[in-house]
Order: structure tokens, then C-alpha cells, then sequence
């Protein structure tokens, strides 16, 4: 018979203190969100300055004896700024005083800055200004289907679901439907993608043409490139057939793409890439990051006896978190610039020559050269760029497994993928290669791989199979 009772068990539990997990919240963060996490620290912390050319940091600091006494000596906060300069000053560019006029532009670049409009504001400032904008009731509704719309900016329920769900009357929508249908982006607010293509032909002039008829009957065949039989149905020459089908080609299928979120992102490289002699180099770009530092002004109050220990007290912690701060910021620059060196080190062929020549990489080989776990490299890697001769890649990009070639040498998947890419850019329109014959070009090349591994790439790279590649023109 089991009894009960309360007892005590000792265990053993791995956590992690807050200020571990901001270290690894600076590590894993792309320079925008590191910039966020700084002026946030900024703001809660009064001892953390952003350094400007009039502000030296050469100001000697009283001694404390207090400081002593509680394990905190103002000297080790001086050297703390020291070292963070000298790291600064290891950067492609030093960093120099600007004049009032290069102020002056900077700050109307940064007040020029505006936040990307979205499809419901796009739209509503058209709605505002249409010829229907007095008819209060219409307007509405048309509100109503601009809340619909999803992100390719179809709506997200066809006109008769929306009617029975909210009890409008049919004829109503259809009204604010034709009104919506007529702004900008042409194709905005069809019901599926068959009307957003009938839109744009009808907008481009185009509705007594076979493009329509094909749109507005056959899509099906249409998408899978049936064009014979499409000449055959609708008795018009096949040339006749290709030729709408390439002008179908040219319209928009998704109209709010250029809204979506992330359509205007702009990738700053962490790490450029430069030829110094015969080397190539890896140096940090510091341009994105405000160089920090720990107020003199807090420092001299921790030294002055008229501070009470209760102020002394919290400059010391603000102090300790500021100073902690700075050292995160300063190992995450060194353990990207390190990672980034080895991968120069793995990749002198791919820096010569281009992507055809990138060499398979794995994250537990940098991180036993780097002396850090795999885990930190992942981290480190996540949303960093590198600036390259052959351009700017995430860092991620340059960890891959392989293949092997048939003179020994290991290959990149992406190299891999990158041939494949080539030779379908290159291949007769009207005759396009199988996943065999790809394969079997490859191993002319030296590369040996399975047609199942060349159809995963192609389709990884967005390439459509064979059949709906053929043009008939």
C-alpha cells in the first residue's frame, strides 16, 4: 500500500540568467534589431552614452575607495572604454567627426525616412477621391471588401459568401466590387485568379482577344502549357496560341505583391568582403551600430563623497549592466568576424572564380576552428550578411553539404544548383531538358548525381519540369 506524504528531492536544472539571455539575444539579432535592443538599453540606462566627436574619452576619473570596497574599481570601467575604442578603431573606417553641413544632410536623410504605405491605405486614399465618394452606404461597403482582401490582394470570400454571411444584399456588393476592381493595382480585389487576369485584359483593351478567351475558358490548359490542344479546341493556328500565352505571361498574378511586408527590404552586410594584396579579408561594418560608452559624469558621482550609498549603489548596477552591454555588443562583432574569416579561409576558389566554385561547409567544423559551440555559430549566422565580389549573401548561405566531383574535389549544393540554373537558362525553348538529360550533362561536367537530386534542386530553385517549359512559338 503506497503512503503519502510531501517529501523533498534534490535535482539539478540548467537556467539561464538575464543577462545570459540578452547576450544571446545580442548574438542572434540582425544589426535593425540590434540597433532597437541599444537605444532601448539607452533609454533605461542612464549611464550609457552614445560616443560623439566632442565627448573624449581620455577624461581621468577620481579615485574611489568605496568602489574598492564593493569590487568595483572605476580604473576597470575606464580600461572597459579603452578596449571598446580600440575595437572600433580595427573597423574599415575609422570613425571621423562630422562637419555641420554632413550633419545637417544626415539628419534630412534620416527625417526623410517614411514608413512603406500599405494596400488598405493605397486604397483608401483612392477610394476618398473616386466619383462614388459622396454615396456614403457604397463607400462602406467598399471599406468592407478593401478589410477582405488577403495578400495577394484577391478577396478572401467570394461576393455571394459575403452577402449570406452578413446579410447584404447581392447587388450592393456587386456595385463595390466594380468600384474597387477599377483602382490601382490593376487586378486588386478578384475573387480568384482567373478575374484578376480577366481584369487586367480587360483594363489593357483586351477583351475581344484570344488571351481573354483562353483566360476566361481554358486556364487550366493554359497553365499546364496545352497549347496544341488549345489550337485544336479553339481552331486558330498554334503560333497563334503561344503568342497569347506569352502575353498572358507579362500580367500580374499576385497585384498587392509590391505591398506585402518585407517587399522593400534592404539587406546592410554585417561583413565585406576585400581583396588586401593577395588576400581576401573580412572586416566588420560598423556603419549601422552607435559606438557606446559609460558616462564619466556617473563615474566621477560613484567617487564623490557626497553621494549617498543608496545613489552609489545604482550607478554601480546601472554601471555593471551598461558595461556588460558593451562587452555582448563587442564578443558578437568578434565571434561574426571570426566565423566570417573561416569562411574565407574555406572558400578562396569561390572569391576568384564565383558560385560555380563554392565548397560544401558544415557549422561543427567553424565552430571547432573558431572555438565556440555549433549552436553559437548558428546564432552568430542568423540574418548576418557578407558583401562578396559575386555579391551579398546571408551567411547561412555558405553552409552546405556537397557533392563529390569526379576528380575528388567536394562540391556546394549550391554550386550544384547553381549549374542547373545555368543549364536551363541556356536550353532550346522549344525542346527544354529533362531532369535525365540535366543529369546527364552534369556528369559530363564531373558531377555525379542522381536525376531524383536534380529534380529537388530544380524545383528548390523554382524551375518548373520540362513539359511546362516547352514554348511553341
Amino acid at each position: 500500500m503506497s503512503s503519502q506524504g510531501l517529501f523533498q528531492t534534490q535535482t539539478q536544472k540548467l537556467s539561464m540568467g538575464p543577462q545570459m539571455q540578452q547576450s544571446l539575444q545580442i548574438l542572434q539579432a540582425p544589426t535593425l534589431e540590434l540597433r532597437q535592443i541599444i537605444q532601448q538599453e539607452i533609454e533605461l540606462n542612464p549611464v550609457l552614452e552614445i560616443e560623439t566627436p566632442e565627448v573624449s574619452l581620455e577624461q581621468t576619473l577620481p579615485e574611489d575607495p568605496d568602489a574598492h570596497s564593493q569590487g568595483e574599481d572605476p580604473a576597470d570601467l575606464s580600461a572597459m572604454d579603452e578596449e571598446w575604442r580600440e575595437y572600433w578603431s580595427q573597423g574599415r573606417v575609422a570613425p571621423a567627426a562630422r562637419n555641420p553641413d554632413d550633419q545637417e544632410r544626415w539628419q534630412f536623410l534620416m527625417d526623410s525616412i517614411v514608413a512603406a504605405e500599405t494596400l488598405q491605405e493605397h486604397l483608401m486614399a483612392q477610394l476618398r477621391t473616386c466619383d462614388e465618394a459622396s454615396d456614403r452606404h457604397l463607400v462602406s461597403l467598399v471599406e468592407l471588401l478593401i478589410g477582405s482582401l488577403e495578400d495577394r490582394g484577391f478577396l478572401a470570400s467570394t461576393l455571394e459568401e459575403m452577402s449570406l454571411g452578413q446579410g447584404i444584399a447581392i447587388e450592393d456588393l456587386r456595385r463595390a466590387h466594380a468600384v474597387l476592381t477599377r483602382f490601382d493595382p490593376i487586378g486588386v480585389g478578384a475573387q480568384d485568379l482567373r478575374e484578376c487576369l480577366l481584369i487586367q485584359l480587360e483594363r489593357l483593351g483586351k477583351r475581344q482577344s484570344l488571351a481573354y478567351r483562353l483566360v476566361d475558358a481554358h486556364l487550366d490548359d493554359l497553365a499546364h502549357r496545352r497549347h496544341p490542344i488549345l489550337a485544336r479546341k479553339l481552331g486558330v493556328p498554334l503560333e497563334q496560341v503561344s503568342r497569347a500565352a506569352d502575353f498572358i505571361a507579362t500580367l500580374d498574378p499576385r497585384p498587392a505583391s509590391r505591398f506585402t511586408a518585407g517587399s522593400n527590404h534592404v539587406v546592410s552586410p554585417d561583413v565585406i568582403v576585400e581583396r588586401q594584396g593577395s588576400q581576401w579579408v573580412a572586416t566588420m561594418s560598423q556603419d549601422d551600430l552607435p559606438q557606446l560608452r559609460l558616462s564619466n559624469a556617473y563615474k566621477d558621482m560613484v567617487g564623490q563623497e557626497s553621494s549617498s550609498n543608496e545613489v552609489r549603489q545604482y550607478i554601480r548596477e546601472k554601471l555593471r549592466s551598461g558595461k556588460f552591454l558593451i562587452r555582448s555588443i563587442h564578443q558578437r562583432q568578434q565571434t561574426i568576424s571570426r566565423i566570417a574569416s573561416q569562411i574565407l579561409k574555406h572558400q578562396p576558389e569561390f572569391l576568384d572564380k564565383g558560385l560555380g566554385f563554392l565548397r560544401p561547409l558544415n557549422m561543427a567544423q567553424v565552430a571547432a576552428e573558431v572555438g565556440v559551440h555549433e549552436t553559437t555559430v548558428s546564432r552568430a549566422i542568423s540574418g548576418k550578411y557578407m558583401a562578396t565580389p559575386h555579391g551579398v549573401f546571408e551567411l547561412r548561405f555558405f553552409f552546405s553539404n556537397g557533392v563529390r566531383t569526379e576528380s575528388g574535389e567536394d562540391l556546394s549544393n549550391n554550386s550544384v544548383k547553381s549549374a542547373i540554373a545555368a543549364l536551363v537558362a541556356d536550353e532550346p525553348k522549344a525542346k527544354p531538358l529533362s531532369d535525365d538529360k540535366i543529369m546527364q550533362l552534369l556528369d559530363k561536367q564531373g558531377i555525379k548525381v542522381a536525376r531524383r537530386t536534380v529534380a529537388k534542386y530544380r524545383e528548390a530553385l523554382g524551375i518548373l519540369p520540362s513539359h511546362l517549359r516547352k514554348s511553341f512559338s
